[in-house]
């Protein structure tokens, strides 16, 4: 069985449900879209970690299947660093194990990368002060299409 695989010459091969051709976007959007990315990025490797216990390349293939747009899998260049940082921040815990005549790192995390999610996850739910607006929650709502109607 022939497994389905776009043709790269045909306009439609790259459109999302959305019919938007994420090639065909303006380079100024693509640069916003991948600083946004790469801005939540220590975020949510923590945030996969505190999941499951995982190593780096099962990382990287998450974060290539969830993408938003088709690109390249994000590289061992990028990943890495993040989880050397995490990992010498005390927020998650690197072990190797065996597995036949490889050695594989899974990373797990820490109570204290338990305490910086919870922090982030109190930062990010700040509900509506005196006289001011949640525009962190409106701006979320909206961009990830979270809005109940």
């Amino acid at each position: 069985m022939q497994e389905n695989v776009p043709n790269p010459d045909d306009p439609e091969a790259n459109l999302d449900e959305g019919g938007l051709n994420i090639k065909d976007l303006p380079r100024y959007d693509k640069k916003m879209i991948r600083g946004f990315m790469r801005g939540f990025g220590k975020i949510m490797i923590l945030w996969l970690i505190s999941k499951k216990r995982q190593h780096g390349y099962e990382i990287m293939t998450q974060l290539h299947e969830s993408a938003p747009y088709s690109g390249k899998m994000p590289s061992a260049s990028m990943i890495y660093p993040v989880l050397h940082k995490l990992e010498k921040n005390g927020l998650i815990k690197g072990t190797w194990e065996h597995h036949g005549k490889r050695k594989v790192k899974y990373y797990e995390i820490t109570p204290e990368g338990e305490k910086s999610l919870e922090r982030i996850r109190k930062i990010a739910a700040l509900g509506h002060e005196k006289g001011k607006t949640n525009i962190w929650r409106e701006f979320r709502d909206d961009i990830f299409s979270l809005k109940q109607e």
